[in-house]
């Protein structure tokens, strides 16, 4: 198995870094990849981000384990891009930025909101890539027993060489090629498996299993309210991942950007068969095995011998093209939040907060036990949600939102999931509550930038009505951008 597994692994990290080659100089083609790329092209390279660790291994594990309720949470991912389509996509293109600091300094005429937004970016980052690595760090211990830190090794040498070769206009062509790649594998080896080992599980959503209990965030809670939960992190906290609003940029014009939205909808829905196709079968084989693991042992448990072992090869190609479209899209959103802090924004510093933000990344994943992926990511969700959704939808539709506002509110949103959140795993149970955090900070997120930016009307910017016009008038009837940010992140 082991020349098959890393045959798959090679295949895929050497054709991502040969897919991005190229060098942009100028900062829009590093940021936002010269804000050119086709709709299409770009939603296979969104869904290429979405379609993470947690998404190729985490939930069909979690299908296997926890029973039919887990069949929701590949829902939230969907809800959560009708959400863009509908409040945020053209608005935000519209705006000029390039990312979502960018977009608050901007909106907001403050410096300040703009470090702390970009602290909350690497924040949700950092718990993507962690995700990543670990997932990395499993596949390769469990197929090949070899030690996890050459899986995480692996993903972040390549990454790192897609974002620092080619910023965001590298980062979209290997996405774009690996989701069809990941779709193709991951669908086609469950169809192989499914119809030679002639499945039958589908009677077992007439009892569904419940073994286990809720993780980190709320994932694998197969109550309602947890289930509700889950899908209201994923459905609001979509919206504010920093490495799926960055694609919004990258479109030639707002209606270009929900074209692009559209198609990765339609794509996501193809790969949404993906998680219940091996839960299914995973329940009916493997009970007992870790979540994350399902997938990759299932060939190898059906077909004992050679057919097994190619088979577990494809998937393993797989997904090491979810780890690393993942990990590249990360790295060049939070690298480009970054770098757009430094006095001299351009490529080199963007290649330099990517190295930063890489190696902060593996500390952490050296440092921090290997846990499920579904759990980082939701985690990553719930802060998101409790502080990039009301800014975006606050800024974008209400002119009266001012920077004290938006402040406090990302600070008790951000605050309310942590706290939450540590709760839950030191033992303090509310509930649904604790489980997954949204329910309570995204409500307190909101009225709190309401209810402060009433109070400091004071604050409001002086041309928000030309920002708000900027924003929700068609291109060409907006008329230039008037304003630059200070640290030029319109060049």
């Amino acid at each position: 198995m082991n020349v098959a597994v890393l045959t798959g692994i090679a295949f895929v990290l050497v054709l991502g870094v040969m897919a991005g080659a190229a060098r942009p100089r100028r900062v829009s083609g590093v940021l936002v990849a010269a804000r050119g790329v086709p709709p299409w092209w770009n939603g296979a390279a969104i869904s290429s981000e979405f379609t993470s660790a947690a998404a190729c291994l985490g939930t069909a594990g979690l299908i296997a384990t926890h029973g039919s309720p887990m069949l929701w949470y590949p829902t939230g991912a969907a809800a959560g891009f009708v959400v863009i389509l509908a409040l945020v996509v053209a608005p935000l293109r519209r705006s000029g930025t390039y990312t979502l600091p960018g977009f608050a300094e901007w909106r907001l005429r403050s410096a300040r909101l703009r470090r702390l937004t970009t602290c909350c970016v690497l924040v949700v980052g950092l718990a993507f890539m962690v995700a990543q690595l670990h997932a990395a760090g499993v596949v390769v211990r469990l197929l090949t027993g070899l030690p996890p830190w050459l899986g995480w090794a692996a993903v972040a040498a390549a990454a790192l060489a897609v974002a620092v070769g080619g910023g965001l206009g590298s980062v979209t062509s290997v996405q774009a090629a690996q989701f069809w790649l990941k779709l193709i594998v991951f669908l086609g080896v469950g169809i192989v498996c499914w119809w030679l080992a002639e499945e039958g599980a589908v009677a077992w959503f007439e009892g569904a299993y419940r073994g286990g209990g809720a993780g980190l965030a709320g994932a694998g809670d197969p109550s309602l309210p947890g289930v509700l939960a889950v899908l209201l992190a994923c459905a609001l906290g979509t919206m504010g991942l920093p490495h799926v609003i960055m694609r919004v940029h990258t479109d030639r014009d707002g209606h270009a950007a929900r074209r692009s939205m559209v198609a990765t909808q339609a794509m996501l829905a193809a790969f949404c068969v993906v998680p219940p196709l091996y839960g299914l079968m995973g329940h009916a084989r493997l009970r007992g095995a870790a979540a994350d693991e399902i997938v990759l042992l299932l060939p190898a448990r059906l077909f004992p011998g050679a057919t097994g072992e190619v088979l577990t090869g494809l998937l393993a190609a797989g997904a090491f093209a979810a780890f690393l479209a993942t990990a590249a899209g990360v790295l060049a959103a939070v690298g480009g939040a970054l770098s757009a802090r430094a006095s001299r924004a351009g490529a080199r510093s963007f290649r330099a907060a990517v190295v930063a933000v890489l190696a902060a990344a593996l500390g952490l994943t050296a440092v921090t036990a290997p846990g499920a992926s579904v759990a980082l990511v939701l985690l990553g969700l719930s802060l998101s949600a409790a502080t990039f959704c009301p800014l975006l939808v606050l800024g974008i539709w209400w002119r009266r939102l001012t920077d004290a506002g938006a402040a406090a509110g990302i600070v008790l949103g951000g605050g309310s999931t942590a706290v939450l959140v540590i709760g839950e795993q030191t033992g303090v149970r509310m509930g649904a509550l604790t489980s997954c955090p949204a329910p309570v900070a995204v409500p307190v997120a909101f009225a709190t930038m309401v209810l402060v930016s009433l109070a400091t009307p004071g604050r409001t910017p002086r041309d928000v009505g030309r920002m708000m016009a900027r924003m929700h008038l068609p291109e060409h009837l907006a008329g230039p951008l008037t304003y630059r940010s200070s640290h030029r992140d319109d060049r």
